[in-house]
């Protein structure tokens, strides 16, 4: 492909230990009245508690809403836009994991604009700036204080949607692993998969023919030099930390590298954009109930291996980036090398190895394939080309736990 870059990021990312001691400094050069967007967990956190001092020393006065619920349902975030106009923020800062960030993205965009998150739905649905937007993740996986996207729970819809824009990208993005050092072994593992998904599918994406105005037509833009290339950092980072930081949680260095591992991924994708993996899981979270990440790294191994004919030179990068190339290898071995490797790591940090183990009935794979296609905005990265038989060739493997029945 032609060279083709671009990167859509926060305007300040700081990472490093003990950098959410820096958050006063950066929230008052954007307002004086913060709306802490957070859950109850980290809510009565002594963390929090610091921040907030530390904010008044600084002369900006915090709100804290600490009422978010996972998958970020409507009727929370009116709550959240409730509570914040009557305190009248110029600031939103979302501490927390993933649903924490959207929940704070979305604020941040009704506050300034009104309306219903419902209005948003989609791509570049969102008018103008948004409120000034600080994210401060306390688990690594989402990436969601690097990215356009926002993802919510409606009632009236059985699968999650998505509001996509720029405008909703937190200026400032402030990872400190320290934060994510109470994390437990199976949120740790579940969000380590959701970040090593989210760099192997931008890296294997597939790459587009571009002109001038395919950055406005599109949020998720493909394969690019730029996204390749924090991709393939991600996935080292990713694979040399994650079973430690599962298997020892209080080592600072193994936390160090998957946090950094999952913020990378998150600039990867927020430009590139996921694929098949996070397609599929949209039905299947919603007929199982299971974590994201713990679906989307369940199907990996299959989609990786649907595509494995359309994406051999890059899922030999995968391979590269995790430490198992074969140096006399061609492209198609180490991909194949890259595939078990990947499928090997989820096994050891206790992923489901298939479908059927998520909970998913045999009844349900037809439905699932067909609602995957909804998800435009993933189908179309898909290196290869994805229609209602090839997404049911690919539920029927992973329900089955047989990657030979995509065998290309």
């Amino acid at each position: 492909m032609s060279l083709f870059a671009t990167m859509r990021a926060p305007r300040t990312i700081l990472f490093g230990s003990g950098q959410r001691h820096a958050l006063p400094g950066y929230a008052r050069a954007l307002g004086q009245k913060a709306l802490i967007v957070t859950d109850e967990r980290m809510g009565a956190s002594p963390d929090l508690a610091g921040l907030v001092d530390g904010l008044k020393a600084a002369g900006v006065t915090a709100a804290i809403f600490d009422r978010t619920l996972p998958e970020v349902p409507l009727d929370c975030i009116a709550q959240c836009v409730e509570f914040g106009r009557a305190f009248g923020p110029d600031l939103v800062i979302g501490l927390g994991g993933g649903s924490c960030l959207d929940m704070a993205k979305v604020t941040a965009l009704l506050l300034a604009h009104g309306g219903s998150p419902r209005d948003y739905f989609g791509e570049f649905k969102v008018p103008g700036p948004v409120l000034p937007l600080i994210a401060v993740p306390t688990t690594a996986g989402t990436g969601s204080e690097a990215t356009p996207v926002a993802v919510v729970a409606d009632s009236e819809r059985l699968l999650k949607v998505g509001i996509a824009s720029p405008q909703i990208i937190p200026l400032v993005a402030i990872c400190d692993p320290e934060l994510t050092l109470s994390a437990p072994a199976g949120l740790t593992a579940i969000a380590g998969a959701d970040a090593l998904t989210h760099a192997i599918e931008a890296l294997t994406a597939g790459a587009r023919t571009v002109d001038a105005a395919t950055s406005h037509e599109h949020v998720f833009l493909g394969k690019n030099a730029m996204s390749d290339g924090h991709a393939r950092e991600a996935i080292g980072y990713l694979a040399r930390g994650l079973q430690r930081a599962v298997e020892h949680g209080q080592d600072l260095a193994a936390r160090e590298s998957v946090m950094y591992g999952a913020l990378l991924a998150g600039l990867a994708f927020g430009t590139a954009g996921t694929a098949a993996a996070h397609a599929i899981q949209y039905p299947v979270g919603a007929l199982t109930k299971t974590a994201h990440g713990a679906g989307v790294a369940c199907l990996m191994p299959y989609a990786m291996t649907f595509n494995l004919s359309h994406a051999t030179g890059s899922m030999a990068e995968v391979a590269t980036a995790m430490g198992v190339a074969e140096a006399g290898e061609d492209d198609r071995g180490n991909a194949e090398r890259a595939i078990i490797a990947v499928e090997s790591l989820f096994a050891a940090i206790g992923i489901p190895p298939d479908l059927k183990a998520l909970g998913l009935r045999e009844d349900q794979q037809d439905w699932t394939a067909e609602q995957s296609l909804g998800a435009a905005r993933l189908v179309k990265n898909n290196p290869r080309p994805l229609d209602l038989s090839a997404m049911q060739a690919i539920v029927r493997a992973a329900f089955a736990g047989d990657r030979s029945r995509l065998a290309n």
